[in-house]
């Protein structure tokens, strides 16, 4: 077993599980850095900027990213594309001991990773646009109702840069009301749809917000919600997502295990029960 029955017992509980050096940090996470400074370098040099850097750290593997983003927002953008595109981190969210992780929570031998369902977030300092309100995952991940986010941190995330906050337990209540273009009608896309009543809804669970380290892992329920915090530090908050789901699951299989929202699914069709217009 990978983990001990008290954590399964803490995670079916909780909604959400922070498993401390998952990750092999020397192995798994020390390359996927090494590559976004070289694609760092790369994009500066595609763009005729120049950079100062003294060589490659794991500590300070960004540091060009802020020149980028100052010249041009879209240049930082080219970044956050390309390392979605990365071997090492391609091999860090398919690796065997992440799908023996879920296949032993779920109960499981047919274990998936959603289409367009896995990246590297880069939240920037007081970018409040981009920021992720509190949602369930399922919603924007409808593959199955018992898939499970993995979440990795790419640096040290202190209080200050916006730790991801997690209400407990409200995973056993269920798939929430949404509406689009309500609370969040200045945002783009699915950053439109958010909780009907938000306020009420979050005010009924306590809140929790782990801080976390390189190598580590959060995996939350797909009907956990949680949302990130506020990243008011001077550094932008580097994470790493992906999800599983259950290939098995009744609900994902009379959808068709549905790609991502942003891949094109129409999750207002999908869900007519679960939304409302405000409007």
């Amino acid at each position: 077993m990978m983990i001990s029955p008290d954590d399964r017992h803490f995670f079916n509980t909780e909604g959400y599980l922070l498993i401390r050096n998952f990750h092999d940090l020397e192995a798994e996470i020390l390359p996927i850095q090494r590559d976004i400074y070289e694609i760092i370098g790369l994009v500066a040099q595609r763009h005729g900027i120049a950079l100062s850097r003294d060589g490659f750290s794991p500590d300070s593997f960004d540091e060009g990213y802020y020149t980028l983003l100052a010249h041009d927002r879209k240049y930082a953008g080219e970044v956050y594309d390309l390392t979605k595109q990365i071997p090492s981190f391609l091999r860090l969210i398919s690796n065997q001991r992440s799908e023996e992780l879920f296949r032993e929570l779920r109960g499981t031998d047919h274990a998936g990773i959603g289409a367009a369902s896995y990246g590297i977030r880069i939240d920037n300092p007081n970018e409040d646009k981009f920021r992720s309100h509190w949602h369930q995952e399922f919603l924007f991940q409808p593959q199955s109702m018992d898939g499970i986010v993995f979440w990795t941190p790419l640096v040290p995330v202190r209080d200050d840069m916006g730790a991801v906050i997690i209400l407990p337990k409200s995973h056993k209540d269920g798939l929430c009301v949404y509406s689009r273009g309500t609370a969040y009608a200045d945002k783009a896309g699915a950053y439109q749809i958010g909780i009907r009543d938000e306020a009420k809804v979050v005010a009924k669970y306590q809140q929790i917000a782990p801080l976390t380290g390189p190598a580590d892992l959060l995996i939350m329920d797909f009907l956990t919600i949680h949302g990130s915090g506020e990243n008011r530090s001077e550094r932008s908050r580097w994470s790493i997502q992906s999800r599983f789901f259950n290939f098995s699951d009744p609900v994902g299989m009379k959808i068709g295990w549905k790609a991502s929202i942003t891949a094109g699914t129409e999750v207002e069709t999908l869900f007519p029960d679960n939304f409302v217009s405000d409007t």
